[in-house]
């Protein structure tokens, strides 16, 4: 499995729309159809796909700040640049907690 330092999610509310975080790292944001981004973690890092959306069935998590996704070790310098140039200042980064990832999988 991937090691992982960091998580990520996104605030929909402070959200503007703008991709840039998806055009600089796609393996952990995503387009919405209401046009707002969230955040993923993709099969290839982590032991399944799940996208942080609020849709419902497999492959789906809660969105916000319940939907925390791990970053994958590779893969946080991009998160970062993601978190710096986004005009909504919307992706909030936190520490790797093994309590928040069990209460979004609870």
């Amino acid at each position: 499995m991937t090691t992982t330092r960091l998580m990520v999610w996104i605030d929909q509310d402070l959200c503007t729309g703008d991709g840039i975080c998806e055009e600089i790292a796609p393996e952990v944001f995503e387009g919405r159809d209401d046009g707002l981004w969230v955040v993923k973690e993709e099969a290839k890092h982590f032991e399944s796909a799940i996208v942080f959306d609020a849709e419902s069935g497999d492959g789906h998590g809660p969105d916000g700040s319940r939907g925390v996704a791990r970053v994958p070790d590779s893969l946080i310098e991009d998160v970062i640049e993601s978190a710096e140039e986004c005009p909504g200042e919307c992706i909030m980064i936190e520490p790797y907690d093994q309590a928040t990832l069990d209460a979004r999988d609870g």
